[in-house]
């Protein structure tokens, strides 16, 4: 089996590095994931997809067994909270509560799955790991990093000396750059919340300073050091992320636990837009994964899985992403291609060229133009490569021949463009007759051009090439 060397781009040090785990035998990586309150939008689909890709590429090196990836999901949240009252009014807060994160989850897990990710090793939910984040605070106040303030704990930042590492922000900035009105049992404007207290119409559980409920950030403390320990690998998510949530993040468990670091290696994926413009509700042009899997909202279709996977690796995954309906299309109809070009029963093992363009910072441009390149060999009637192309597509988590058992037979579509074809030749349009060609034969479809024996008009006879 081919090992290529992965380099990947780490938030923290700002620079491609090479990739050396901890443990080559317990290779450990953590994602932020979805807090259940709704449809999850396509905008998290994206570091969903991105590290999926990840996964199986460790996976690939190190051995299945050898890889941990841990990706949460937070159940404890005021927008959890605002959801259970509005839709279930009748029912005990905590019931209600439940309510809305189990469907939601599902639903999650459902659309992730369409997506063609693997499920994470773990997906731990935030209020299974109570217990652990008070362990945490604890922790961190007999060290003097976080106070008690009137029933709420807050992170005493001043108390760490290099805080804002991976931001890039200094305490002063913090400070300078304060929107809202300072709490006044706060000691200094940029400390943040740990433990806050909890009325009697919130969710809340028993602490040391009261009944109460986590912060956000202490979530992912806890829930990361349960299953990778104190120090792990690599620590992902969207750039939105990098501040303040990965930055508290690191000032809790380095604190807590005297360590230099809390994972070796920050991924962050890039943002987002719909259509040219910031997705918003207030924009129109707000996009879940389950409205593109399942409903006519966005282009006037419904669009598969797969396609949507691939239109969000086509972009570097730490670029920004304009998703929009050409993009789309864009996808299905390279997918498509290389689907046709790899209509073989059985693959051998993923393109070791392939794997190596990908290893290089996860660049999937560059490993796609290697796959372009393997179907066109595939359209010439070379086996192995068709073979060869369906492994890799296999890898990435696409299907052999999804799209075309979904379409159907594609005949009219390709009588249409044959005809098209014939127009252009008949304007003297070479320019269009070729490019209709090429697309054609990258298709796996080849012309044969002719003259009708009876009334002498050119004509043109087309099969597949396998």
């Amino acid at each position: 089996m081919s090992t290529p060397s992965l380099k990947l781009t780490n938030t923290l040090t700002r620079q491609k590095e090479d990739f050396v785990p901890i443990d080559a035998a317990n290779v450990r990586m953590y994602v932020c994931g979805p807090t259940v309150y709704d449809f999850a939008h396509i905008g998290n689909a994206r570091p969903v997809i991105v590290f999926d890709v990840l996964f199986r590429l460790l996976r690939h090196v190190y051995g299945d067994d050898h890889v941990t990836y841990v990706r949460n999901i937070t159940d404890v949240d005021d927008k959890i909270n605002a959801r259970a009252l509005r839709d279930f009014p009748n029912l005990p807060l905590n019931d209600a509560i439940r309510r809305v994160t189990e469907t939601t989850a599902t639903q999650f897990a459902t659309d992730v799955a369409a997506l063609g990710c693997l499920p994470p090793s773990v997906e731990p939910r935030a209020t299974e790991h109570i217990g652990g984040m008070i362990t945490i605070i604890e922790r961190l106040i007999a060290k003097g990093h976080a106070y008690d303030a009137g029933g709420e704990v807050l992170f005493r930042v001043a108390s760490m000396a290099d805080y804002g590492q991976l931001s890039g922000r200094n305490l002063e900035d913090n400070i300078a750059g304060a929107r809202v009105a300072v709490d006044s049992q706060k000691e200094n404007p940029a400390d943040f919340v740990l433990w806050k207290a909890s009325s009697d119409e919130e969710p809340g559980w028993d602490s040391p300073w009261g009944r109460g409920r986590p912060g956000w950030h202490i979530e992912c403390s806890a829930m990361s050091e349960a299953f990778l320990g104190e120090t792990f690998d690599i620590h992902g998510g969207g750039l939105d992320l990098i501040f303040p949530h990965h930055e508290n993040e690191i000032a809790q468990s380095r604190c807590a636990h005297g360590t230099d670091v809390m994972a070796k290696y920050w991924m962050h994926n890039g943002y987002l837009q719909v259509e040219g413009r910031k997705m918003s509700k207030s924009e129109g042009n707000f996009v879940t994964i389950h409205d593109l899997l399942e409903t006519e909202k966005f282009g006037g279709r419904t669009w598969p899985g797969e396609v949507l996977r691939l239109a969000m690796l086509m972009t570097h995954y730490r670029e920004p992403i304009d998703f929009s309906v050409a993009r789309l299309e864009e996808a299905e109809a390279k997918l498509v291609g290389w689907q046709r070009a790899a209509q073989i029963e059985e693959g051998t093992a993923p393109d070791a060229s392939t794997l190596a363009e990908l290893a290089d910072d996860l660049n999937f441009s560059r490993a796609s133009t290697v796959l372009d390149a393997m179907a066109r060999k595939a359209n010439r009637g070379e086996v192995s490569a068709a073979h060869c192309l369906a492994a890799t597509l296999a890898f990435f988590g696409f299907s052999v021949d999804g799209l075309l058992k979904s379409s159907g037979d594609d005949e009219s579509a390709i009588a249409a463009k044959v005809a098209a074809r014939l127009i252009a030749l008949s304007n003297k349009d070479f320019a269009k007759a070729d490019a209709l060609r090429a697309e054609l034969a990258d298709a796996g479809v080849a012309l044969l051009d002719y003259k009708d024996p009876e009334t002498g008009a050119k004509n043109t006879r087309w099969e597949r090439k396998r």
